[in-house]
């Protein structure tokens, strides 16, 4: 099968590593920067670069941009892809790509699939980009309503033989729901945390906790702010809540209220472990 991808950093870079470490597919890249391409080329990531005129034997197109850009690559270029084609993005946000797209894919007769691999790292760029990446993670797809169950099942596969443990199928708008607490709030609660003065003295001071709670302060701003603004309502909602969470430990510390900071904390932790386990029995 020919697959395209658009997009060399550290996802796309990523699943084009992986796809030729484990399937037997080919590989066509691009990037917009002529060093990743060339470098993809020698480390035989890709098997050659994408064109506009190799998009017509594309099976299998895969964005890997940021948000804005997936949606105008393919709005740009739709005309040239294959009938039947399969087109997916690795965006974090969802609803903004696959509205527009799958009412460009009715129009021009391919099949738009949104994607998002729940794996990453704190630093960006091809150079980063592992073809073991992916191992254990999991693949969200937000398909269209009446989405071919075949495909579906090709996509799980295709997705599992690159190192991913599972495939979760749901819409955009869940998606985008539960992303803004899992991964965007995680993101601007680690910025803020960070910014504290006392993070300049942490040297002999830190152990795993600062490092958890810093690691993905080291972000793209670029990237960050688009996948923010694009998903503002969800992300209000969970900011906003944390917010007042906040509060209450405060409020409790400041009235030394021994018996409220104990409540908080055990409910806290306690809302951990009903987490981990039903994670544990997923």
């Amino acid at each position: 099968m020919e697959i395209g991808i658009v997009g060399l950093g550290l996802i796309g870079g990523s699943v084009a590593k992986a796809i030729k470490k484990y399937t037997t597919h080919t590989v066509l890249g691009l990037d917009t920067d002529e060093q990743v391409l060339y470098k993809a080329r020698l480390l035989d990531a890709i098997d050659a670069e994408l064109t506009d005129e190799r998009l017509s034997i594309c099976d299998w197109l895969i964005v890997a941009t940021r948000p804005g850009d997936a949606v105008g690559y393919v709005e740009a270029h739709a005309a040239l892809l294959k009938p039947g084609a399969t087109v997916m993005d690795v965006c974090g946000v969802k609803r903004e790509v696959c509205e527009p797209l799958w009412r460009v894919a009715e129009a021009r007769g391919f099949t738009f699939i949104g994607g998002h691999p729940m794996a990453g790292r704190e630093v960006s760029g091809f150079t980063n980009a592992s073809a073991d990446l992916f191992k254990d993670a999991s693949m969200i797809l937000t398909p269209g309503k009446g989405a071919d169950m075949a495909l579906l099942e090709r996509l799980k596969k295709f997705w599992c033989a690159l190192g991913f443990a599972g495939v979760t199928v749901t819409t955009p708008e869940n998606h985008d729901r539960v992303i803004a607490y899992t991964s965007q709030l995680a993101h601007i609660a680690s910025s803020a945390y960070v910014k504290s003065p006392t993070a300049l003295d942490h040297i002999g001071f830190s152990a795993g906790s600062y490092r958890d709670l810093t690691r993905v302060a080291r972000l793209d701003p670029d990237m960050w702010t688009e996948l923010f603004l694009k998903n503002r309502e969800p992300l209000l909602g969970e900011l906003d809540g944390l917010i007042g969470r906040l509060a209450e430990y405060r409020d409790a510390l400041a009235a030394r209220d021994a018996a409220g900071m104990r409540a908080l904390l055990a409910a806290g932790r306690d809302q951990k472990l009903e987490a981990d386990r039903k994670d544990y029995h997923a």
